[in-house]
């Protein structure tokens, strides 16, 4: 998916979240160098806003380890005054897999587990449809959404259900992949929600959840953001969700996507977003602490599988990659790495795009 007209603009780290909520709040000083920004930037969102029918969304833009724009567009709720602002909680679905990854890569470079190494050692009975490839099948693998599936297959039979992970880990056996492993990419959550498995097998059981919350969100300050959806009507400063998919703009249902939780479950809002980003930018620094090792932070970025290998007709792009949690491509030029995430009336991206000096 390519990135928004503004990130050719700066050197960013970037979040966006899009669910129902537009009414300018907080921005820090803009230096003034960031022209789009200063000039532009709100009449973008809003055109887009309107152009779209999105009720709101919060962003936030970090540029060399400061945060540059951080503000809400819109309303919480449709027909009601409340704003979103930058502590305004949305779903960041898919999103969440970078820190999954990352919990993986961290407890890789600790020697905790091996991202090479089968995935039968930490779930021994873990199975695919194709009895080779259940022998071959890595903790790796798991992320890099290697099981020739077509994208998406099985995962919406385990969305909004009751089926626990386990379960669902070892449904995997019979969802039969229209491609070759390792060789036909097909978007899997369900291999995330396995990998979100290995975490307690690698540890003496240490849960995703809290293996995320101790490892990564405490250290980072990031004190609003959630591994789990539940509960999440009830919080305060929540931007409600809305599609026009089917018709008229309408406020559907939240998602309680536990069951998925290290695919897409996670809860945020763009204050704590903008540490995660700043996290990243600095590889893996947070306030001058080493939060988790380059090294390891680095294997989420590196290429695992080839998404596209053609120059795109209408992007200035000639590749995209997946690692663990996070695409890559070179975009006019540069290397960018982003993920987007979708829910039930709701979208979220968050994108790095450095450039050399």
């Amino acid at each position: 998916m390519p990135l928004p007209y503004f990130l050719r603009h700066l050197t960013v780290a970037t979040s966006l979240l899009l669910s129902g909520a537009s009414t300018a709040l907080a921005q820090t000083t803009v230096p003034a160098s960031n022209r789009f920004v200063t000039d532009s930037l709100d009449s973008y969102i809003r055109r887009g806003m309107r152009q779209w029918q999105v009720p709101g969304l919060a962003l936030v833009v970090v540029k060399d380890g400061k945060v540059v724009v951080q503000k809400g567009y819109g309303v919480r709720e449709v027909g009601k005054p409340e704003p979103v602002d930058a502590n305004t909680l949305f779903m960041i679905a898919s999103n969440t897999k970078l820190f999954t990854g990352t919990a993986l890569a961290k407890l890789d470079g600790e020697k905790k587990l091996n991202l090479d190494e089968k995935v039968t050692k930490y779930l021994p009975e873990f199975r695919l449809y194709d009895s080779v490839a259940s022998q071959m099948v890595t903790v790796r693998d798991l992320m890099s959404h290697h099981f020739g599936f077509k994208t998406f297959q099985g995962d919406f039979s385990f969305f909004k259900s009751n089926i626990e992970r386990p379960e669902i880990v070892r449904r995997m056996r019979l969802m039969k992949p229209g491609g070759q492993f390792r060789r036909d990419y097909g978007y899997s959550n369900s291999g995330f929600v396995a990998a979100g498995e290995v975490v307690p097998a690698a540890t003496g059981g240490t849960t995703w959840e809290a293996y995320v919350q101790q490892n990564l969100l405490q250290p980072l300050g990031m004190t609003s953001t959630f591994a789990a959806s539940a509960g999440f009507a009830q919080r305060p400063n929540i931007a409600l969700a809305y599609s026009n998919t089917f018709g008229p703009l309408a406020k559907v249902p939240f998602d309680n996507w536990d069951n998925m939780a290290p695919a897409a479950n996670m809860v945020s809002n763009v204050t704590d977003l903008a540490k995660w980003l700043r996290f990243q930018l600095d590889s893996g620094r947070y306030e001058g602490k080493q939060v988790v090792p380059w090294a390891a932070l680095r294997k989420t970025r590196e290429a695992n599988t080839i998404i596209s290998s053609r120059k795109s007709p209408i992007y200035p792009m000639h590749f995209i990659t997946y690692g663990l949690g996070l695409e890559a491509a070179d975009y006019n030029g540069q290397q960018i790495f982003w993920h987007t995430g979708g829910a039930s009336g709701r979208l979220a991206m968050c994108a790095l795009c450095r450039k050399p000096g």
